[in-house]
């Protein structure tokens, strides 16, 4: 089997069709990363509720925190590991980290993901 097809295999395996978020980890959705680990991707939300809204995502497919936690706990620290080095970039200081789970809770992408929160950037705007 070619080097390519395998890793394509192995992708679709841990994504889910039609997820907006497993297309960003795919390269199907052209997005601006400021941030690349081996299991994380990070990027600006593309509808900011604060100054800084940064989103950081495993690139494995779970579909919430519950479901990350309990599958993979290494990705969920290697998350909290880039969302706290991504806020101490970008803000100065004072950040939220948070995570929605279920429609109630105001989950909307249903691929967990870490939102990192301020209303100070680091270059005090």
């Amino acid at each position: 089997m070619e080097l390519a097809s395998l890793a394509k295999t192995r992708l679709m395996n841990m994504t889910e069709t039609g997820c907006i978020f497993c297309k960003i980890v795919s390269r199907e959705i052209n997005t601006e990363f400021i941030a690349e680990t081996n299991n994380t991707l990070a990027f600006w939300d593309i509808t900011p509720l604060a100054k800084v809204h940064l989103l950081v995502i495993p690139k494995q497919h779970h579909r919430d925190v519950a479901e990350l936690s309990e599958n993979a706990p290494q990705i969920l620290s290697e998350v909290l590991t880039t969302a706290t080095d991504l806020a101490k970039k970008y803000t100065a200081g004072s950040f939220k980290l948070q995570f929605n789970t279920g429609a109630e809770a105001g989950q909307t992408v249903f691929h967990a993901h870490a939102h990192v929160l301020s209303e100070t950037a680091k270059d005090g705007s």
